[in-house]
């Protein structure tokens, strides 16, 4: 496993991170029936490969996926080991105060999700949207307080316009606040909106990149067809892809450069998929959603290989770069 510092920081993760969506997905999602049970050996895996950097978020499978990894997790390695992240904003209930980044939700959600994930500090928490309304000084002043009574140790962001990201590393450094270290973004070859703004902003603001969906929620595994449908439950049913965007002719096209690069490679598209990511500025650690073991190892396979010009070139030929990124 290779190990980068994530941006500017001190903090050392695995270039691959184990994202936890799919940890209480039982009877949620058709592809991902995983209680604490099955997700046990994902865990084992990952460390067995020398993953130390593991994603969830207090939203995902309403507080499940936090619950399981504590349990999980935690009892697998020492608690200084390991490089905990979650995200914080989303729907946690119906009630006023259940949702948004807001200082009392705040306050109360990072104490629930220690609760849930079992330890007395999280490595990195993650704003994981906004909410619109609130002050992003206010935000920013809670998460400094979180920091300095060594609930939290770093802070990033997800989804959100690069604007916005701007003026929370403004007030960063204006403030005194906490600056986020992280940047959690949809971003793959296909997919390649952020390369507009907040990719740019994160190279010169030394923000490192820890995208979701680097596989485009398995597009760019080459099982999809151009005709539709394909060889895994997912492929045959995930209707929230074609809402993002994807099965356009040119993705279509990037994704069979991929696996034909591959190929000529003797490596997986996914690997490829990977290695296309790797090659881009300020990238860190892509979070990885797996539902099968291999997908780990193929994960771990991928980090150490380089694509050359030629190659990076042949693949970026026919994207098209959408006119917003997918919401």
């Amino acid at each position: 496993m290779r190990y980068v510092n994530l941006g500017r920081s001190g903090l050392k993760v695995s270039a691959v991170c184990l994202g936890g969506n799919s940890w209480g997905a039982a009877g949620r999602r058709a592809w991902a029936p995983f209680g604490e049970a099955e997700s046990r050996p994902f865990f084992k895996r990952a460390l067995d490969l020398g993953i130390n950097f593991f994603d969830t978020a207090d939203a995902y499978n309403l507080g499940e996926s936090e619950t399981i990894m504590g349990n999980c997790l935690v009892g697998y390695a020492k608690r200084e080991d390991l490089v905990i992240a979650t995200k914080v904003g989303l729907p946690m209930g119906k009630l006023p105060n259940d949702s948004g980044v807001g200082r009392k939700h705040l306050m109360a959600s990072v104490d629930a999700s220690l609760r849930r994930l079992r330890t007395d500090y999280i490595d990195l928490y993650i704003i994981h949207r906004l909410d619109g309304a609130t002050p992003l000084d206010e935000t920013m002043a809670a998460l400094t307080d979180m920091v300095r009574a060594g609930k939290v140790r770093y802070i990033g962001g997800s989804t959100m316009p690069a604007y916005k990201f701007a003026q929370i590393l403004m007030l960063a450094d204006w403030k005194g606040h906490a600056r986020p270290i992280s940047m959690q973004n949809l971003y793959n070859a296909v997919q390649r909106e952020e390369e507009r703004d907040m990719n740019p902003l994160c190279l010169e603001q030394g923000v490192g990149l820890t995208p979701y969906s680097p596989l485009a929620r398995g597009f760019l595994a080459a099982n999809r067809a151009r005709e539709g449908g394909g060889d895994t439950e997912r492929a045959r049913e995930d209707a929230q892809a074609k809402k993002m965007g994807l099965y356009r002719p040119a993705d279509f096209a990037v994704a069979e450069r991929l696996a034909k690069l591959a190929k000529a490679r003797g490596i997986k598209p996914t690997q490829a998929a990977l290695a296309w990511l790797y090659s881009q500025p300020v990238m860190a650690s892509p979070v990885i959603g797996a539902t099968q073991i291999y997908y780990l190892d193929d994960a771990a396979g991928a980090v150490d290989l380089t694509l050359t010009p030629d190659e990076l070139k042949v693949v970026n030929e026919p994207h098209e770069m959408r006119a917003k990124a997918p919401e």
